[in-house]
């Protein structure tokens, strides 16, 4: 089988729509639910198989049309066919959907997703990468599935626009840049007050006169507030001029007797994408734990103290546990700047973090966690060790939280209330807020 006709019935993760060829489960990338479509067959495999579009026979009501000309071949994008209240429906679709078959939770305990209210122009922090060819310098995204530059024509649609004028801006510059094909990638972050932030990073051998280049073209770039250069790992970042860090602020009364909390995160340092959709963490997070004056809570992965500096100035006595150094040393700066002392922070990963405050006698009624991509498989069981009576989960990957949930349902705890936040509109990938309580 070559070619197939089919009917797509709904969106899987991964960002394929679904359809079925002889009831064979057929993925497709860039249909929608309801188009009827003629596909080439790329993969078959035993129980499924992968689909490219060759034809759309008939368009479902769903379609919207992209506003970025390169979608469908830039990889950043996979959903910008779709209306986003298709998207949104379709996340909370695939979310629930995820949660029982890996994790057996049931669907009425899951809320549905809180949408974005920007779906464009929200992304606060991305990777800008570069090819230089045929004397034309490309910079954009990977092409979907391979390391080809697409380049990006103008301004990307989901990128804030303080990040747009800052890529138009950085073309001539790099474009001058002696060795042109030294450089392959820009990261470009912009704090909610407008601030930009870039890091170049270089792969040449005289850094002396990349940094002197750099050096000289700070009035080339008005929209940049600090430039950075990179070298190697991010040990190696050396500042070339300008501001060292970014920052976000929790609004005054956004959370109950909170006063506006002002975190910052220094160069190559880590914060959500979507600093609106961060907030919605934040507000869930905080309802969720039910914070009491005096109340002790841990929060693993804490990075610079996104959930843990709220939680405190809550009225909690709070432990951050991180393993990555320069984050934590956000962390500690951000308590400080903000007056917040109920808190202490450990270097550590997760389960050694655990097992230290264990040896040390400590208990805790809530514990946070917000682990990456992979889950906290191998804290788990750590965390059960504490007995807490409330776990707050923050995940962006369901499949991975579906099979943690699974792990501490066995050590005794039931998800009470779950429910996705939509951090990356025009994309497949979900984050969520989830609560388990221990019974018995």
């Amino acid at each position: 089988m070559t070619e197939a006709i089919l009917r797509i019935d709904c969106m899987a993760f991964g960002g394929a729509g679904l359809g079925r060829v002889e009831g064979k489960a057929c993925f497709v990338p860039f249909t929608a639910p309801g188009d009827l479509v003629r596909i080439r067959v790329a993969v078959a495999k035993p129980s499924y198989l992968e689909g490219e579009l060759a034809e759309l026979l008939e368009p479902s009501p769903l379609r919207v049309t992209p506003p970025c000309p390169v979608f469908g071949t830039c990889g950043g994008c996979t959903w910008q066919h779709l209306g986003y209240d298709a998207q949104c429906d379709a996340k909370s679709a695939i979310f629930g959907e995820t949660l029982w078959r890996f994790g057996r939770i049931r669907p009425e305990v899951i809320a549905p997703v809180v949408p974005a209210p920007e779906p464009y122009g929200y992304r606060a922090r991305v990777q800008f990468k570069i090819r230089w060819s045929g004397g034309r310098l490309h910079i954009g995204f990977y092409r979907r599935g391979s390391h080809y530059v697409v380049d990006v024509p103008g301004r990307c649609a989901i990128c804030h626009p303080t990040l747009n004028q800052v890529l138009a801006e950085i073309r001539p510059v790099l474009a001058r840049f002696p060795e042109p094909d030294r450089i392959p990638q820009v990261d470009a972050a912009v704090g909610d007050d407008g601030a930009a932030l870039i890091i170049v990073h270089y792969i040449g051998a005289d850094r002396r006169k990349a940094t002197e280049y750099l050096a000289a073209v700070r009035s080339d770039l008005p929209s940049v507030a600090g430039l950075h250069l990179q070298y190697g790992r991010k040990e190696t970042i050396e500042k070339i001029w300008g501001i060292d860090a970014l920052g976000y602020r929790i609004p005054d009364g956004f959370l109950p007797e909170v006063p506006e909390t002002l975190l910052q995160f220094m160069r190559g340092g880590f914060s959500q994408v979507n600093y609106r959709q961060n907030l919605e963490l934040i507000r869930g997070v905080g309802r969720l734990a039910r914070v009491e004056k005096g109340m002790r809570v841990l929060d693993l992965y804490c990075g610079n103290g996104n959930f843990s500096l709220p939680l405190a100035r809550q009225g909690a006595e709070v432990v951050g546990v991180e393993e990555y150094g320069p984050s934590l040393d956000d962390a500690r700066r951000n308590a400080l700047n903000n007056g917040i002392t109920s808190v202490e922070f450990i270097r550590a990963d997760a389960g050694e973090g655990v097992s230290r405050l264990r040896q040390r006698g400590d208990s805790f009624t809530v514990v946070v966690l917000d682990p990456p991509r992979t889950g906290a498989k191998e804290a788990v069981g750590h965390i059960a060790s504490l007995a807490p009576d409330r776990i707050v989960y923050v995940s962006c990957d369901p499949t991975t939280l579906a099979r943690d949930l699974g792990l501490l349902g066995k050590s005794g705890y039931q998800v009470v209330e779950s429910f996705p936040v939509d951090m990356f509109p025009q994309t497949y990938h979900i984050e969520s807020v989830t609560l388990l309580r221990k019974t018995g």
